[in-house]
């Protein structure tokens, strides 16, 4: 079974490495929408894959790294694309989320990516 969980990160960055006059050079802000998602063996007796609460808690360390921040600023998001921030954030929950299967950012609501470890 799979469960997921979504976060909302506030945060601004630029694209360096579009060409000039790119709107996305511009320094510009979203709100990032992050669903990370889990899958396992439901507990027999508990009913339940993981606790939300866990995986909220597993989240809190990377939310502390980038909400209301400068994404460019944050090592490894020199370049802060969404394919390169959903990648950034697999590589950090991975070792202490078992079961982790995708990390999905939205940077607007029609547009995002979904990254599940490959």
């Amino acid at each position: 079974m799979e469960i997921f969980k979504e976060f909302t990160l506030e945060a601004a960055h630029w694209l360096p490495n579009v060409p000039e006059g790119h709107k996305c050079r511009r320094l510009h802000g979203h709100s990032f929408r992050v669903q990370v998602a889990v899958s396992g063996p439901v507990d027999e007796r508990l009913g339940w894959v993981m606790d939300f609460a866990d995986l909220k808690a597993a989240f809190q360390t990377i939310e502390d790294q980038l909400d209301h921040r400068c994404l460019n600023d944050v090592e490894g998001l020199e370049n802060p694309t969404s394919e390169n921030l959903a990648r950034w954030i697999w590589t950090r929950l991975a070792p202490d989320l078992p079961g982790l299967q995708r990390v999905i950012v939205r940077e607007t609501c029609t547009s995002g990516c979904v990254y599940d470890g490959r």
